[in-house]
């Protein structure tokens, strides 16, 4: 009774803060964000009808992880619409450009983060240990695609930038799981004073093709399996049970060896997306019928992301400075970062300039990068996870609304009109 309680309050208040967003022209995203910090902890949920024991928001950090796995699931929605983004034909144009730069801004990123810390470290010993400095350039790369995906649904946003993020996004996973396992093994090293060449090298290696592969075999199976029906309404349900069921299997985890074998959920899920929309002919329609069907779903997965920034890292000094430093640094290597790539390799203007804009959300990747640093790093992870949690309450709130704002500088964003329930298609937050 408590759970569907909270749940339901979560998803009311998270819809009817994005009717004021709309007013102040933010972006839906960010108006889930603020609903799930009002229902957290830190606000709603600290009353209770004591008689009763009933609380209408979520009342602890603890309370929030029994929604995990509703979160793992609208990840996986996520990643799967982002895969409908890498159809062969837009990929001819774009493909070749997407990968230059969503390798270098990543790794000039990471690089640009590292020098600033390790020089803050240098600075200020006692504040940031050298291995926090690195292993935190390494969480700077990634970007959060669910905000993105969700700013462009909202506004319909079309045109060259679009066309050429939402892959960048997808890709600066795979490249953040590699610079992240690179710099966690020589944290490791630095602090224990050994190198294990395995979880350097080879297991990043291993999660990012085994969950290519895995996630291109469901896909296949996917497309097979909906070809025995022609209903709409059953072809959505396989759409549905094959996400969890894709979700399910890259929550695996197993040891061959003296190797640990994981698998990303986000790559998995975009890359059995990215076979499926390839491969079938009525992918299109059908995935924008899965889009409206997880609509609720990806609200609730926003609201309570946001009942799950952590308000307490604001009390620390010295997590409040080097999460400055962090945001400042890494907001620099994004933009300049796909400025200069986008340079490279002659994108459009509007392109170059606004891209790297596009490119400041930060959550769930970033997010588990920091659960394990603090898993295996004792003291020095502890407070990356603090600093991590700093920096993404600041980019949650304030990235989507700066991606609205270079959509629409780049002209990809059309005047909002007003929507009405008859209208030809429901658009998430509007």
């Amino acid at each position: 009774m408590q759970a569907l309680l909270s749940l339901s309050v979560a998803l009311v208040a998270g819809l009817m803060l994005s009717r004021l967003a709309k007013l102040v022209k933010l972006p839906a995203v960010t108006a889930y964000l603020v609903a799930g910090i009002l229902v957290g902890p830190y606000l709603l949920g600290q009353f209770h009808w004591s008689n009763a024991n009933i609380h209408l928001g979520f009342d602890s950090m603890k309370d929030i992880e029994t929604y995990g796995l509703l979160s793992e699931v609208a990840l996986g929605f996520i990643a799967f619409a982002i895969g409908n983004e890498f159809r062969l034909a837009s990929l001819k144009k774009t493909g070749r450009q997407a990968t230059v730069i969503g390798i270098i801004q990543a790794v000039f990123t990471t690089l640009l983060v590292d020098a600033a810390l390790i020089g803050l470290h240098f600075l200020m010993p006692d504040v940031l240990p050298l291995p926090a400095a690195i292993v935190l350039g390494a969480v700077a790369s990634a970007t959060a695609p669910a905000a993105t995906l969700m700013v462009v649904r909202q506004y319909k946003a079309k045109g060259p930038l679009t066309d050429i993020l939402l892959p960048i996004v997808a890709l600066d996973d795979a490249v953040g799981l590699v610079v992240f396992a690179v710099s966690f093994g020589v944290a490791k090293a630095l602090i224990h004073g050994e190198v294990h060449l395995l979880s350097v090298v080879l297991e990043p290696i291993l999660e990012v093709v085994g969950s290519l592969v895995l996630g291109a075999l469901m896909g296949f199976l996917f497309h097979f399996c909906e070809r025995f029906f022609h209903s709409r309404s059953k072809r959505m349900a396989m759409s549905v049970a094959f996400v969890l069921l894709t979700v399910s299997l890259s929550m695996v985890e197993f040891k061959v060896g003296g190797v640990h074998v994981a698998f990303s959920s986000l790559l998995v899920c975009m890359m059995m997306g990215t076979v499926f929309c390839n491969v079938c002919d009525f992918s299109e329609e059908l995935m924008d019928r899965v889009e409206r069907w997880s609509t609720p779903l990806l609200v609730l997965f926003f609201v309570i992301s946001g009942a799950e920034l952590e308000l307490s890292v604001f009390t620390s000094g010295a997590i409040v400075l080097v999460g400055v430093v962090y945001i400042l640094f890494r907001s620099c290597g994004k933009y300049f970062g796909a400025r200069l790539s986008a340079q490279a390799v002659k994108c459009d203007p509007h392109i170059v300039k606004f891209l790297g804009i596009t490119l400041l959300p930060q959550a769930g990747v970033a997010l588990g990068m920091a659960i394990k640093a603090e898993a295996g790093l004792g003291e020095v992870g502890h407070m990356v996870a603090n600093i991590t949690l700093f920096s993404v309450l600041i980019y949650e709130l304030v990235g989507p609304f700066l991606t609205k704002i270079a959509l629409q500088k780049a002209g990809e964003i059309r005047p909002e009109e007003k929507t009405s329930a008859r209208g030809k298609k429901d658009v998430l937050g509007q």
